[in-house]
């Protein structure tokens, strides 16, 4: 693809057709310029099949922002449109309508309010709000879409693989097995959600982050096809890479060969005054072989070397790995603190492409519509109370307990101040008998979780580093209940609605003809 090609595939006309038809029908009916509100939320966590997310951590918004702010319909994509026919050979796009698009559009009329990248969240609640002319709108639900959900969605198994390594040097290692140029927005977001680093060196360096890795089995391959030993390959990489030496020990045995290949460089290379890095583990038993290398690490004078571990790693097989040295490392005469402290996982194509659950289901929805300078509830009756969307202009808190810990998000009426309330009722989004009360000697804060972004297209938030979204991840995190954290059949974190939407939503439903 050239890139003239690349700037219309990747600048406004990013979207699908029937954005762009519905604009055009907007456009006919008068309904254009209407100023509409869409709310971007997820239905439900990822279900990796074995287990489950008991939350999601957000990613993906500055990236949005930063296309918004720089797409618009040019000359080159008012042509192309104006070159689509229908069946009967009328231009599908009329004239009158492609003359707005080239004078309007663009995000220039757009506010949007957003949770911080880092945060924790959950589902059903407003991640994105959109406030805007409705053509402009509609046309930006694709995008939108598009640029948060795979992000979420790796943020989250980052900071899951993150948790069930026990804090351990996480590394990115997907770039290979990426979706294509998915590879970038992985990768940031892996850093989000608890990744260190990453091995994908463009956006490492993009993001400030030295990319990270090890060598190839192909090199030992090839000592050993001239006629070399693998002692060789490992000597010539510590010359080379003498204060970065981290070697790949098992091209032949890693127990006969490898581990002690290593440990005679490393012994060479301490002789010279520089301190090994590691080595890594990427084949067979990694459990077993994390315990006996660092034995033999140990008895050589090496207990601080770093045990790097990959081959598709994800949070349950990391879980299984630390439990199996915690149980067996005794018996090697090792002590298990001292292995799983040393290890460091070096996760791929179980990261890069959520293995088990490979999309979000983020969904972008009309909840209010402005008629004469009044705002209108929208909504869609789908087939629960608990999926159809919460109408009108709202708001989210979270809700901390007398212990400090996030107990629950509730999403209220724009004009409502929780803290007013005493006691503070959360109604269950979907079951009419189902209520909590909260006195207010049990909440020790209530937070508003949404910010503005943009205000009528131009960007009024500071964005935050990755440091700054990562600090955010840890608090949030820390926050929960461990029983959300769990890997497996997580407990349930409460997302509520207050009396008043429970009351509007309520009304909407049954002036549809809608039910429980």
């Amino acid at each position: 693809m050239n890139t003239a090609d690349r700037a219309t595939a990747e600048g406004i006309l990013f979207t699908d057709q029937y954005q762009l038809t519905m604009a055009q029908l907007y456009f006919r009916m008068g309904l254009h310029e209407k100023e509409a509100q869409f709310d971007h939320f997820f239905r439900d966590y990822p279900d990796y099949g074995a287990h489950g997310a008991g939350y999601c951590v957000n990613a993906g918004l500055e990236w949005l922002v930063e296309w918004m702010g720089r797409v618009c319909f040019r000359a080159e994509d008012i042509a192309y449109l104006r070159s689509h026919k229908t069946r009967t050979g009328e231009s599908l796009f009329a004239d009158d309508f492609l003359d707005w698009l080239r004078a309007n559009g663009d995000f220039s009329g757009i506010s949007l309010r957003a949770i911080p990248e880092g945060r924790v969240v959950h589902p059903n609640t407003p991640l994105t709000v959109v406030r805007g002319p409705l053509a402009q709108a509609q046309i930006l639900e694709t995008a939108l879409l598009n640029f948060l959900n795979y992000q979420v969605l790796i943020a989250t198994k980052a900071a899951r693989i993150r948790e069930s390594g026990r804090g351990q040097l996480l590394l990115e290692f997907g770039m290979r097995r990426a979706h294509e140029r998915g590879a970038n927005a992985g990768a940031r977001a892996a850093l989000i959600g608890g990744a260190d680093y990453s091995s994908n060196a463009g956006m490492s360096h993009v993001l400030g982050y030295p990319p990270k890795g090890t060598h190839a089995h192909s090199m030992v391959q090839a000592f050993l096809a001239l006629g070399m030993d693998e002692i060789d390959a490992f000597r010539a990489y510590a010359d080379v890479y003498p204060d970065e030496c981290s070697l790949l020990v098992d091209t032949i045995n890693t127990l006969e060969s490898g581990v002690p290949n290593a440990i005679k460089v490393f012994e060479e290379l301490r002789r010279k005054g520089h301190r090994p890095v590691g080595v890594r583990l990427d084949s067979g038993d990694l459990a077993y072989l994390s315990i006996r290398a660092a034995k033999l690490l140990n008895d050589a004078g090496f207990p601080d070397v770093s045990i790097v571990l990959s081959n598709n790693l994800d949070e349950l097989v990391i879980w299984q790995i630390t439990t199996q040295i915690a149980e067996e490392a005794h018996r090697y005469g090792v002590d298990p603190d001292n292995v799983i402290k040393r290890l460091v996982y070096g996760v791929g194509t179980r990261l890069i492409t959520s293995a088990g659950d490979s999309s979000l289901g983020g969904v972008y929805k009309l909840v209010a519509i402005n008629d004469s300078n009044a705002w209108r509830p929208a909504i869609k009756i789908s087939e629960s109370r608990e999926k159809t969307p919460n109408p009108g202009n709202k708001e989210l808190w979270r809700i901390y307990d007398e212990r400090g810990q996030a107990t629950a998000d509730l999403i209220t009426l724009a004009e409502e101040d929780p803290a007013a309330h005493s006691p503070l009722i959360l109604r269950h989004p979907a079951t009419r008998v189902k209520r909590r009360q909260l006195e207010p000697r049990q909440i020790s804060r209530i937070e508003p979780l949404l910010v503005d972004v943009f205000v009528d297209g131009k960007l009024v938030y500071d964005l935050p580093t990755i440091d700054d979204m990562r600090l955010l991840r840890r608090a949030d995190v820390d926050r929960l209940d461990p029983g959300v954290r769990r890997l497996i059949n997580p407990h349930v974190y409460h997302v509520s609605l207050s009396q008043a939407l429970w009351d509007l939503k309520d009304e909407l439903i049954h002036a549809l003809g809608g039910g429980d």
